[in-house]
C-alpha cells in the first residue's frame, strides 16, 4: 500500500481521481518536466529523465488500479477467480503475483509474508486465495500468458 501512496503523491492525486484526471495529470505533469528541455543543461535532462520514468510507472499502476479500470476488467477476473485454479504465484516486495490455468495473471498490492507463507501451505491455493486473498487485497490485471 505504501507504493500506492508514493505514486499518489508523485502526481498529486487521491484515490477518488478519474481516469480522465489521472491522464491530465500525467501530461501536464511530463510536458514540465520532459527531457527534451534540456537541450544545454546535461544534469536537468539527468533529472528530468528520472522523474519522467516515475511519473510514467506511478500513471499506468494509478490507472492499473482505478476503480473504472477495474470494472472494465470485472467480468473477466470474476470469472478467472471463480472457475480457474491457481497455476503458479509467488510474493516480491509484498506484491503477490498470481497466474491462473487460464493464463490471466493478476497482482495483489501489500500481501504480508505470513499470508503468503500460509498459502504456500495450504492443501488448496485456490481455496486459500478465494478465502484470503480476492476481494481483500488491491488488485490489478498484469497480463496473459500465451498457451502454446
Amino acid at each position: 500500500m505504501k507504493r500506492i501512496g508514493e505514486h499518489r503523491k508523485l502526481l498529486g492525486v487521491d484515490k477518488t481521481a478519474t481516469l480522465k484526471e489521472l491522464k491530465t495529470i500525467y501530461r501536464n505533469t511530463m510536458k514540465d518536466s520532459h527531457p527534451d528541455k534540456f537541450i544545454n543543461d546535461e544534469e536537468g535532462k539527468l533529472q528530468a529523465e528520472e522523474t519522467s520514468k516515475s511519473v510514467i510507472e506511478a500513471y499506468h499502476f494509478l490507472v492499473s488500479i482505478n476503480p473504472e479500470t477495474q470494472e472494465k476488467y470485472k467480468e473477466e477476473y470474476t470469472e478467472t477467480i471463480t472457475t480457474s485454479i491457481i497455476q503458479d504465484f509467488h510474493l516480491e516486495k509484498s506484491i503477490l503475483k498470481v497466474q491462473h490455468l487460464n493464463g490471466k495473471m493478476f497482482e495483489y498490492i501489500g500481501v504480508p509474508r505470513n499470508t503468503y507463507i500460509k498459502m504456500v501451505n495450504a492443501d488448496s491455493p485456490s481455496r486459500f486465495a478465494r478465502r484470503h486473498i480476492y476481494g481483500k487485497f488491491t488488485y490489478r490485471k498484469d497480463g496473459e500468458v500465451m498457451a502454446d
